[in-house]
């Protein structure tokens, strides 16, 4: 299923920093109280990196982000919304997928897989369900990895169809960052090839 994956991390890579650039002057920092993820504080004083490494239910994903190279990216201003997968999320995945994609070689894969669950916006929950609702159901979501996934509302919650079909469900959302804001997910997104 990986191995089907079309590499483009250059330019997922490049739309990232892109992204970094244009949005420099936004700031989305809120004093509200943020939600605890993976038996920590989040703070939306700190950036995504620095929540993220804090979540004992994202230690895959923080894994994979600096296997990725991308931990620079998403210290960066953004803004962005990552649909962050957790733990046992990765471990769904064929056995052996998470550590085949750990290794350099397959460091374009991984960047690819990695980019597709980040949109280059400050998306609360709210916002997403407003775009859902106008688009009748569901919204047509653009990741900075070059993806086209669908936002969906159901029973009070988020989901995310990715291009496989699989559906994610957001399970806590709105978790506030110095730079965007995270939305916990149950299921790794993939390309659809």
């Amino acid at each position: 299923m990986i191995k089907s994956i079309r590499i483009t991390s250059v330019s997922a890579v490049l739309m990232l920093g892109g992204i970094l650039t244009a949005c420099a002057g936004q700031d989305t920092m809120s004093k509200s109280e943020n939600p605890m993820v993976g038996g920590a504080p989040m703070s939306a004083e700190r950036n995504i990196i620095e929540n993220a490494v804090n979540s004992k239910d994202h230690t895959t994903l923080v894994a994979a982000v600096k296997a990725a190279g991308l931990v620079d990216t998403l210290q960066g201003k953004g803004p962005f919304t990552v649909f962050a997968p957790v733990n046992s999320a990765f471990s769904a995945l064929p056995a052996g997928t998470v550590e085949t994609l750990l290794k350099p070689e397959n460091k374009a894969t991984l960047t690819k897989i990695l980019a597709c669950h980040v949109v280059a916006a400050d998306a609360m929950s709210a916002a997403i369900k407003k775009m859902v609702a106008a688009d009748g159901g569901m919204h047509t979501v653009s990741t900075v990895g070059g993806c086209k996934f669908t936002a969906m509302y159901d029973q009070g919650k988020i989901m995310i169809k990715d291009g496989k079909g699989g559906v994610a469900k957001v399970t806590i959302a709105d978790v506030k960052q110095s730079n965007g804001v995270i939305h916990v997910i149950d299921k790794v997104l993939l390309p659809a090839s």
